[in-house]
């Protein structure tokens, strides 16, 4: 069993939800379970900044009123290693001041509580597209298409069946479409921390990949060194 003030959650798409309400925290982690997204949580300052450090993640959802650690520190310690993830603040404080200090300290969003859970999955997914430089809720590498609102995969518009881990693997590549990315970040997307990480695991779910991708217009490209990127295959030939 994982310690109490950490819980991980291995599904599509990486969260850190940083809350020190028991209740809250469980019931957020439920809903966004729900809707595809991996999730760590963690419920103090310290130890949110310690995971900052040490794990990449697609947005952090953070309160403010944390133990060891406030909220806004974290905000500023993270800004301060020029890390650019996406922070929405979850707050019981709906001051303007506060909003515009924390939005000026480098928060990307805002959201009171309480609050609706569609809301804040919604803003979620934005932050999520901004990331992958797309103002559309599809992005497409050839005929291989990804919903980023549904998680779903389609290839020459029917549903890919992929396990997983496996939509893990493409669903980091296609965000970052053109771009290499490493060995590294690829086992961040799909092993949790009670993993033991495995290269040859994650050449395996590459391998499977790339078979279901036969006969299509998208293709996982290998830089020996460097790691995986996907590109049309008009670009790789």
């Amino acid at each position: 069993m994982l310690p109490q003030a950490f819980h991980a959650y291995r599904l599509p798409m990486k969260l850190l939800l940083i809350e020190d309400n028991p209740t809250l925290s469980h019931w957020l982690a439920r809903m966004l379970e729900q809707d595809a997204f991996a999730l760590d949580t963690v419920q103090d300052g310290e130890a949110a900044d310690q995971l900052l450090s040490m794990n990449r993640y697609d947005v952090v959802l953070l309160d403010l009123n944390l133990p060891r650690l406030s909220g806004k520190n974290v905000l500023r310690r993270l800004r301060q290693r020029g890390d650019a993830t996406p922070v929405m603040i979850l707050t019981a404080s709906g001051s303007i001041d506060e909003k515009v200090e924390l939005l000026g300290a480098g928060a990307d969003d805002y959201l009171v509580k309480p609050f609706e859970v569609r809301e804040l999955i919604a803003r979620v997914k934005v932050m999520i597209r901004r990331q992958s430089a797309s103002t559309a809720n599809e992005v497409s590498c050839g005929d291989l298409a990804f919903d980023i609102d549904t998680r779903q995969f389609t290839l020459k518009g029917v549903p890919l069946n992929v396990t997983p881990r496996e939509r893990s693997v493409l669903e980091t590549l296609i965000l970052r479409m053109g771009k290499t990315v490493s060995k590294a970040a690829l086992m961040d997307s799909i092993f949790t921390h009670d993993d033991q990480p495995s290269e040859d695991a994650l050449e395996i779910y590459v391998s499977r990949l790339r078979k279901k991708l036969d006969g299509s217009s998208a293709a996982i490209v290998t830089l020996r060194g460097l790691g995986y990127l996907l590109r049309k295959k008009d670009d790789v030939e």
